[in-house]
């Protein structure tokens, strides 16, 4: 059962791992996101790619059953709906890239996606206005799901493309954490289901993810006290902030690996 918890890690990988998962799991209590991103980053600097991408599939699993019913199955449902386009989307191109999660490089798709994310969040973070317009909005959905899609099957990163969008709607606060938590656990779903195929989630990766859901859920009830005390602005700029540094550590990543 150790080996399973371990995946055959030295002890102090594996607390590493564990504190990482916590601190991922306050930082998504807190603005709703973010948790693949720092656990990939995270992972990547102690663990093979493919045991980093299979470790972060149940804690993402488990916190956004969380953050998706954290206001009730009422308004988790009505949220799923209105954004149903990028759900459709993502769960789609997850599916259709998830075979392909050892073939592309690394480096390729950090680059691709980093670069575009740390450029639009830090014209917002200037103060440019970036919103789409109205009569784009269904169309904005469709692509930014596609891309956000294909990136998650590969990554297991799908967040950063539905904080573009929520930014550039001007989404308010809870309805924004809500549909983090919709969407991010439906491609949980996706990828868990699709990862089980490819042989990536098997009995020692899974155990180990398992493993790192106690932090995750510590983590993130922690960060919940620092989300309800935050107002509008300040969770814009929250998110803000936190996408410049994601993208340009996505970056960093591509160009010392």
């Amino acid at each position: 059962m150790l080996d399973l918890i371990s995946a055959g890690l030295p002890p102090h990988l594996l607390v590493a791992a564990l504190a990482i998962t916590l601190f991922a799991g306050f930082v998504k209590g807190a603005v709703g996101f973010a948790m693949p991103m720092i656990l990939v980053s995270g992972f990547a600097v102690f663990l093979p790619q493919d045991l980093a991408l299979a470790g972060l599939i149940l804690p993402t699993l488990v916190t956004n059953i969380s953050q998706a019913f954290r206001q009730g199955p009422g308004p988790m449902w009505e949220t799923a709906r209105k954004y149903r386009r990028f759900l459709i989307a993502t769960v789609i191109c997850i599916v259709l890239s998830a075979p392909f999660a050892d073939a592309i490089p690394r480096m390729v798709y950090l680059l691709m996606l980093g670069l575009p994310i740390t450029a639009f969040a830090a014209l917002q973070l200037m103060g440019r206005s970036l919103a789409i317009r109205l009569h784009h909005r269904d169309r904005a959905e469709w692509v930014l799901g596609v891309i956000g899609g294909l990136y998650g099957g590969v990554s297991g990163i799908w967040g950063p493309p539905l904080l573009v969008y929520l930014l550039s709607t001007g989404a308010e606060k809870v309805q924004a954490i809500r549909a983090q938590g919709v969407v991010f656990l439906i491609g949980a779903v996706v990828l868990l289901l699709s990862h089980l195929g490819t042989g990536l989630a098997n009995a020692e990766s899974l155990g180990f993810s398992a493993a790192l859901c106690v932090p995750a859920l510590v983590g993130l009830y922690a960060g919940y006290a620092v989300q309800d005390r935050l107002d509008q602005a300040r969770f814009r700029r929250w998110t803000q902030g936190l996408l410049v540094l994601t993208g340009l550590n996505m970056v960093r990543q591509a160009l010392s690996g």
